[in-house]
């Protein structure tokens, strides 16, 4: 009976430990996750509840029902999206504008960055950024007109007086031309974000020590030297970072852009429409509110594979750089 009363007693033992171990843990930290409250309820109740609207994406909405009693459809919903002569067009459109817009986000970014970065005058460095970070806050209304104010046929800055300067008489009217906007559009696109992201690139760059540049300046290194062999691997983390954020919404576009800049001219539909006007178009028409949120729902599957899949292929090249 002694023999038997003894594990006993070393259970209860060990409880006890534990017990006094949790009790002083919570004691220790709680007053982190306390304060750590407030985002998370918000975060709860702004990212994750509204996803359980997603079931919308599988549903024939009846609004006398209600969303949670209307009659499940499975997959024609997303039918509606690959079925149409469309789709093609729109998801080709959707994925090369996003791939053209990344690349110069990544390229002109760093670029901008390093050339204020280099600046002697950190006055004049200061206006420079201010006035290149100035576009991000405008409205796509204000910039709408402002891109009308240049294209505008009759009246437009480009026929008026810049092709009339180069010895062109010739008179574009652009919102019935489609060629020309694969160029146009990445254009306003960089000119209004290109700020924000010159930004990041910019602090990380006022991050690095300035030892290294002094010790590369002693061995003989030139600029073009230093920025390649020091400042772009230090900054090689805030890139992947940023890159793999837009490569998530890869699948998304902005509507100011493709919706309000190009005046929605059915004319340019070949060049122009991709996957959120199309649905906002046929949101519009139909009325479907389940097509739409099943267009939204892929959307963000895409990008979550995505974003995993760049991560993957990080972590096979430079595991240190992986998100996670």
């Amino acid at each position: 009976m002694e023999q038997a009363a003894q594990p006993n007693q070393a259970v209860l033992s060990e409880t006890g430990k534990r017990q006094k171990q949790n009790v002083g843990y919570w004691r220790k930290y709680g007053v982190f996750y306390l304060m750590m409250a407030p985002a998370l309820i918000v975060l709860l109740v702004n990212n994750y509840l509204p996803m359980i609207g997603s079931i919308i994406a599988f549903k024939n909405v009846n609004y006398q029902t209600g969303v949670f009693n209307s009659p499940w459809v499975g997959w024609d919903n997303f039918s509606y999206l690959f079925s149409t002569t469309d789709a093609w067009n729109i998801t080709r459109n959707t994925i090369i504008y996003n791939v053209v817009f990344i690349t110069l986000n990544l390229i002109i970014g760093v670029s901008l960055a390093l050339m204020f970065n280099s600046m002697r005058s950190r006055k004049l460095a200061k206006f420079h950024q201010t006035m290149m970070f100035l576009p991000y806050f405008l409205s796509w209304v204000i910039i709408t007109y402002l891109v009308y104010g240049f294209l505008n046929p009759e009246i437009g800055l480009l026929n008026k007086t810049i092709l009339p300067w180069f010895g062109s008489d010739t008179m574009i009217d652009w919102y019935t031309d489609p060629k020309y906007w694969p160029f146009i559009l990445p254009i306003v696109n960089t000119w209004k974000g290109i700020g924000y992201y010159a930004v990041f690139y910019l602090a990380a760059i006022i991050g690095i020590d300035k030892e290294y540049y002094e010790a590369a300046t002693i061995d003989g290194a030139s600029k073009w030297r230093q920025i390649w062999s020091i400042t772009v691997p230090l900054i090689r983390p805030v890139i992947i970072v940023l890159t793999m954020l837009q490569i998530g919404r890869i699948f998304y576009s902005d509507f100011g852009l493709f919706y309000q800049v190009t005046r929605n001219a059915g004319s340019l539909y070949d060049t122009t429409l991709v996957i959120d006007t199309y649905v906002y178009q046929g949101l519009v028409v139909t009325g479907d509110f389940g097509m739409s949120s099943a267009a939204g729902l892929y959307q963000a599957v895409v990008g979550f594979v995505l974003v995993f899949v760049s991560n993957l292929i990080i972590r096979r090249i430079s595991r240190e750089d992986a998100l996670f």
